[in-house]
């Protein structure tokens, strides 16, 4: 226990800071404000390094990137009105796409906002629809709250909470009492007994065409091990979400890829499941998924979902619902089957792997968005994470590149938003005490609505690996357009000199137009100290017919 009591100096921000420190949080994002300076040092004295960025957009994302790295709650620091406003974004990816991010903003106190209006509304009244709580710190409660704020951020499918701390709580000396014993870890729910458990392990017991399909639950449980261990074991295979990619290692013949995005890939996944009799949903979300699956099973379909929380999103029915973590019930779904159990003895599944395989091959020309990505997939380590930014080449991407383990291809798959992949990217290298190599592939638009973190990327001095897709439009709202039989209206643009946008900022660039370039540059990049953009200039029109 430790209290302000002792030496009168403790302030309202060290208590904030030390119960972030004792969550194990070491790294904060964000941009400074007269608002948000004690805030900010005694972050600092707690021993959380303040990252400047230049945009809170991109100061969540890295504050996310951290988070798949070392487990800590991310931490994003804004000051109050257009700071706040412009985080909107990314707490809101935080808030689809289950990421535990704590959200602090400098305000004034009520009673100062009652005569004074300057850069001042309310932060809570806008964040409330897209966070799991919001709390407004005041002394004598602070211990407490942040206590509740850490739990809540973690609990269940983890979410960003927002804290609004008053300057003058932030300053003021308090004798406030407070812990810093860390939070106990999240609670794991076996599946209770009863009549649905039975009904689920009876299904699994006879299935002889058994087909599992996992997303950010399981991932965020850290079930991989017990899922590879439990498809290998009854040769069950396995879709993933995009979020859920490395589950299982996707070399496996078992692994058929990530779903949800593709059109191209749901012609041959979906038909495969309906043949199934028996689908387990491994806290499996589809949230990440877009039209082709809504609905994708009949309502009377044999499905087992097994989830953490209740399912409300309407997307599917579910025959049997086991309201449990993925690794209980995987255990006792092995229990009841004879290990000596068949499973697709036609070889459907192989079949299925094997059309996805010829589905995404590299383009016969020899060069294009599925040559780039086939090719830094063979030439980077195994080990590498990859982050896909929004965009036709993140649906390409996404199937493509091989996932080893989980997390190891990290996206905005719930929010889809754009300018996210660089800033992943960052914050996952700078927090990684592996140091594994980070590859950000990103389309020319997404990578200049962020620019200016190339400068952040620069002062960091990390060696992240930028693949930017050059082709000078936003391809997949222009693939729609035309799919509509629209003109193309607000597509196109220019194209920008990304080798020298990178030499600008103190980096590598390379412009690149065929594989064996590509495939020497990312060599290169890999024994790099700083930043490396490989600028893959593609014909227009290059998704057509991939996707």
């Amino acid at each position: 226990m430790t209290s302000g009591a002792d030496s009168g100096s403790i302030t309202g921000a060290d208590i904030i800071a030390g119960k972030l420190h004792a969550a194990g949080c070491r790294h904060a994002f964000g941009i400074p404000g007269g608002e948000v300076l004690a805030l900010m040092g005694a972050l600092d004295q707690a021993g959380l390094r303040f990252v400047l960025v230049k945009h809170e957009n991109a100061g969540g994302f890295m504050a996310e990137g951290g988070w798949h790295a070392d487990g800590a709650p991310g931490v994003l620091l804004a000051t109050l009105g257009p700071g706040a406003a412009n985080a909107v974004n990314v707490v809101a990816n935080a808030w689809q796409d289950r990421v535990p991010l704590i959200f602090l903003t400098g305000c004034v106190s009520g009673a100062e906002a009652e005569s004074y209006t300057h850069q001042v509304f309310d932060h809570q009244q806008m964040l409330r629809p897209i966070v799991k709580a919001s709390f407004r710190a005041e002394l004598g409660a602070l211990d407490v709250m942040m206590e509740k704020a850490i739990a809540i951020a973690l609990d269940g499918q983890p979410g960003p909470v927002h804290i609004d701390v008053p300057i003058s709580v932030a300053e003021a000396q308090t004798s406030e009492p407070w812990s810093s014993n860390p939070l106990p870890g999240p609670a794991i729910l076996a599946p209770a007994p009863g009549p649905a458990l039975q009904q689920a392990l009876t299904l699994f017991a006879g299935a002889k065409r058994p087909i599992a399909i996992a997303g950010v639950d399981a991932v965020n449980e850290g079930a991989g091990p017990e899922i590879t261990a439990f498809c290998r074991k009854f040769s069950i295979p396995l879709v993933t979400s995009y979020k859920g990619k490395g589950l299982l290692e996707e070399t496996d013949p078992l692994a058929l890829g990530g779903a949800g995005l593709s059109p191209k890939a749901d012609g041959i996944l979906l038909p495969l499941i309906n043949q199934s009799d028996c689908i387990l949903l491994l806290g499996y979300d589809p949230i990440e998924m877009r039209i082709n699956w809504r609905n994708p099973w009949p309502e009377t379909a044999p499905v087992i979902d097994i989830a953490p929380v209740l399912r409300t999103h309407g997307m599917h029915k579910s025959s049997v619902a086991l309201r449990s973590s993925v690794v209980p019930a995987l255990g006792m779904l092995t229990a009841a089957r004879n290990e000596e159990a068949q499973s697709w003895p036609d070889g459907e599944p192989e079949r299925a792997r094997a059309a996805l395989e010829v589905a995404f091959a590299p383009e016969a020309s020899g060069w294009g968005p599925a040559t780039v990505f086939h090719t830094l997939n063979q030439v980077l380590p195994p080990e590498t994470v990859a982050t896909a930014d929004s965009g036709a080449h993140r649906i390409l991407v996404s199937q493509i590149w091989r996932s080893h383990s989980p997390r190891g291809m990290l996206q905005s798959s719930a929010l889809c938003t754009m300018g996210c992949a660089v800033p992943l990217a960052m914050g996952h290298r700078l927090v990684d005490a592996d140091k594994a190599p980070v590859v950000a592939f990103v389309g020319d638009a997404g990578l200049e609505m962020c620019l200016g973190e190339l400068s952040t990327l620069r002062d960091l001095q990390i060696p992240v690996i930028i693949c930017v897709l050059v082709d000078r439009c936003l391809s997949l709202i222009e693939l729609k357009q035309r799919a509509s039989q629209r003109p193309n209206v607000g597509v196109e643009f220019g194209e920008t000199d990304f080798v020298a946008v990178a030499q600008a900022y103190g980096g590598t660039g390379v412009w690149v137009e065929d594989a064996a370039t590509l495939a020497k540059a990312a060599e290169e990049a890999l024994t790099r100290p700083g930043f490396t953009l490989l600028a893959c200039r593609i014909s227009d029109r290059a998704y057509d017919g991939r996707l």
